[in-house]
C-alpha cells in the first residue's frame, strides 16, 4: 500500500475529527511513517522537537526527570492520541521538558513540527484537534498531582496498574518492580511489598517480569 493510501486509512480508522480534506492531503503529502519497538525514546528531555505524534498503534509513556535522574510518570498516549507537550514545544520552539518512551510497539504518522502552527490558521479541526489534545492531558496531569498529593501509595501503585492496563488493552502488564517504582518515583522494596500485599487480597497475581489484574478493565 502506498504512504497516501495508508495514511488516509489510519485518518479514516482513528483521526475522525480531522475530516478537512485539504489539511487530510497535507497530512497525508507531509506526514512521515515511523515504526518503535518497546524501549524506544521516541523524544528525549533537553532535545527540540522534530515531530508531532498521531499514533495508530501501540503505546507511549510521557515521563518527567528531576536533577537526579529520578523519573515520575505523567500519562499514556496510544491509538488516536496526540501529545500537547509536542504541540508547545513546535508552537514554541523550545526543547522538550519530557520524555516519551515506547510501551508497546509503536506506529505513528509523524507530522514535521514546521506544518504545527502553519496548519493551526488554516485549519478548523487541526486547531480543535490540539485544543482538545491539551485538554484531555491536562485532566491526566491533574489526576497524576492529585494522587501524588492525596492518595496512599498503595491507591497510587493501583491507580497506575489499572491506567496501563487500560492503555495497553490488557490485564497482564509485563514489568519490573523495579520499572513501576521509577515510575512511580518509589523504592522498589515498597512497590515489591505492596504488590505482595494487594496479590494476598486476590486482586492481581504476580510473575516473573508480569503482573495480571485478577478484576476486568471496567
Amino acid at each position: 500500500m502506498l504512504k497516501k493510501e495508508k495514511i488516509q486509512e489510519i485518518l479514516n480508522k482513528h483521526y475522525h475529527q480531522l475530516a478537512e480534506i485539504p489539511l487530510q492531503e497535507n497530512i497525508m503529502q507531509e506526514g512521515n511513517l515511523k515504526k518503535f519497538k518497546k524501549g524506544d525514546v521516541t523524544q528525549e528531555i533537553g532535545s527540540y522537537v522534530k515531530f508531532v505524534p498521531l499514533l495508530y498503534k501501540g503505546t507511549l509513556k510521557v515521563l518527567r526527570e528531576d536533577e537526579n535522574g529520578n523519573e515520575i510518570f505523567l500519562y499514556y498516549l496510544h491509538a488516536g492520541d496526540s501529545c500537547s507537550m509536542a504541540f508547545s514545544c513546535c508552537m514554541m520552539h523550545k526543547k522538550s521538558e519530557v520524555r516519551t518512551k515506547v510501551v508497546e510497539d509503536v506506529e505513528l504518522i509523524a507530522i514535521p513540527m514546521r506544518f504545527v502552527d502553519e496548519w493551526m490558521m488554516k485549519y478548523h479541526s487541526w486547531k480543535n484537534f490540539v485544543m482538545k489534545s491539551y485538554d484531555m492531558r491536562m485532566m491526566e496531569l491533574i489526576q497524576t498531582i492529585d494522587e501524588i498529593a492525596f492518595l496512599k501509595m498503595d491507591e497510587r501503585l493501583m491507580n497506575y496498574l489499572t491506567r496501563k492496563s487500560k492503555a495497553i488493552g490488557a490485564n497482564t502488564i509485563y514489568s519490573t518492580h523495579q520499572e513501576i517504582a521509577q515510575d512511580l518515583n518509589a523504592s522498589r522494596e515498597a512497590v515489591s511489598r505492596l504488590l505482595k500485599k494487594l496479590e494476598k487480597q486476590s486482586i492481581l497475581s504476580i510473575g516473573r517480569n508480569k503482573i495480571t489484574l485478577l478484576d476486568s478493565l471496567n
